[in-house]
């Protein structure tokens, strides 16, 4: 293939052009932010099946406080009846010692059942308390993930933006190459860790490092200068 000086020159430019755009694209693809969001989401997920966790909790722990008051309600009822009727003084003294003896073991009862009540509301309020701490983390969070992704959104567009800016001054100085060399460079850089074109000095290509054999550096330097020839180890194009 052949191709004038100007146009290899302009090459290189090219391959500026495209190791700068893919720069930007990394830079875009490896932000800080990034990981700062998916750390964010992973302990939203944490949080989140916590809070599920102490909600079902809280929940359980309600139904036993409300069964807990529903089973002194009846015993209460039961021990005031039965002094009522000790108050009263109609009954008789075998009736009264069973009403006194049922008064004790009921009082007893009311006792229990209290104690279990109380116990059940304390922890029924030490869940809400949980529920409303994690809820609130949950919220932070999402406080925090929100403002991170605005971050990340402003941070990826300023580069995007460079990168479309660099994307329209390659298809103008693309535009400046005969289209066959374009083609080639493009085949070559695609197949090549993004390297399609490189410059030739000291008896090295820029591309693979390599020092060219005698014969080979003979080849080179011997071409015609509109001739495109190619590193013989790494098959880069190369400018001399």
């Amino acid at each position: 293939m052949k191709a004038e000086p100007t146009e290899l020159l302009r090459l290189l430019d090219l391959q500026g052009l495209d190791t700068a755009i893919e720069q930007v694209k990394h830079k875009a693809s490896v932000l800080p932010v990034h990981q700062a969001i998916a750390d964010l989401m992973k302990r939203r997920t944490q949080v989140g099946e916590n809070l599920i966790q102490a909600k079902t909790v809280l929940s359980d722990l309600t139904v036993t406080a409300e069964r807990a008051e529903a089973d002194v309600v009846p015993v209460r009822e039961r021990l005031a009846r039965n002094q009522a009727r000790v108050d009263a003084g109609e009954m008789e003294a075998k009736a009264l010692s069973i009403a006194l003896d049922e008064i004790v073991h009921l009082k007893q009862r009311v006792s229990d059942l209290e104690d279990a009540e109380l116990e059940a509301m304390e922890a029924m309020d030490r869940a809400t308390a949980q529920v409303g701490q994690l809820t609130e983390s949950v919220d932070t969070i999402e406080q925090e993930l929100r403002e991170q992704v605005d971050a990340r959104d402003a941070q990826v567009g300023e580069l995007a933006g460079q990168a479309r800016a660099l994307g329209q001054t390659r298809a103008e100085t693309a535009a400046q190459i005969n289209t066959a060399l374009v083609t080639l460079y493009d085949k070559i850089r695609t197949r090549s860790s993004g390297i399609g074109v490189t410059r030739f000095q000291g008896r090295r290509c820029g591309g693979c490092g390599l020092e060219a054999t005698v014969a080979d550096y003979n080849t080179y330097m011997n071409a015609a200068p509109d001739e495109v020839i190619r590193c013989a180890e790494c098959d880069r194009i190369l400018v001399r």
